[in-house]
């Protein structure tokens, strides 16, 4: 049963993370601009916002949930401006030359990690995905145990980095052949325009439930 429901959360942890939304548009710009580390901390900054919606699904945290469910409209607004801006600070980002595929990568990987921790905590797009799980197979089941909620925990965090594990080594690969400024900067502006969207979507989906 244990080996079951740790099999059951890795591939959910995979299926949350894997749908291409404003999270992994950031990942994959962060490996294509800094290299697969800074790619890969934006992706377990995500998987460790899955995480902890993971938890309160599998613990039954109710204070938490319903903290979700009554200010989900404030939440997606928080969110869809914070996606916004992002888009926008993307596709203004001042171009400027990558450093070659060979040297050793820099950059504040911890920043990257807790930015994308707090943009995925107020990505709509997760929001409603573990508020389907705690409503289908993972909530009721996994209550009543403590020892199956963390493993369900532990198992979504695990799926969830092993896909953002793949993602920013695959495109890594393909990042020496987009090492130009022009390359990067057509990759700016597609980021940020999705992401714009990304962000207008969640603004709307706010006022359908604020209104």
């Amino acid at each position: 049963m244990s080996l079951f429901i740790l099999f059951q959360s890795i591939l959910t942890g995979i299926a949350v993370a894997a749908p291409v939304g404003p999270i992994g548009m950031l990942c994959i710009r962060t490996t294509l601009a800094k290299g697969r580390r800074s790619g890969l901390a934006a992706g377990l900054g995500a998987a460790a916002a899955d995480a902890c919606y993971a938890a309160v699904a599998a613990f039954g945290i109710t204070a938490i949930a319903s903290f979700l469910i009554r200010y989900d409209g404030l939440i997606r607004v928080i969110g869809g401006v914070a996606i916004c801006w992002l888009g926008y600070n993307v596709i203004h980002r001042k171009p400027s030359s990558p450093p070659p595929a060979h040297e050793a990568e820099t950059g504040p990987r911890l920043t990257t990690f807790a930015s994308t921790f707090l943009l995925t905590l107020t990505n709509p797009m997760t929001i409603l995905s573990f508020a389907s799980l705690a409503a289908g197979i993972g909530g009721p089941s996994l209550t009543g145990s403590f020892g199956s909620a963390a493993m369900f925990t532990a198992g979504v965090l695990l799926g969830s980095a092993i896909w953002w594990l793949f993602l920013s080594t695959a495109v890594s690969l393909f990042r020496i052949a987009m090492l130009t400024p022009a390359a990067l900067r057509a990759v700016d502006i597609v980021s940020g325009l999705i992401l714009l969207g990304f962000g207008v979507w969640s603004l709307y989906s706010a006022l359908s439930i604020l209104i």
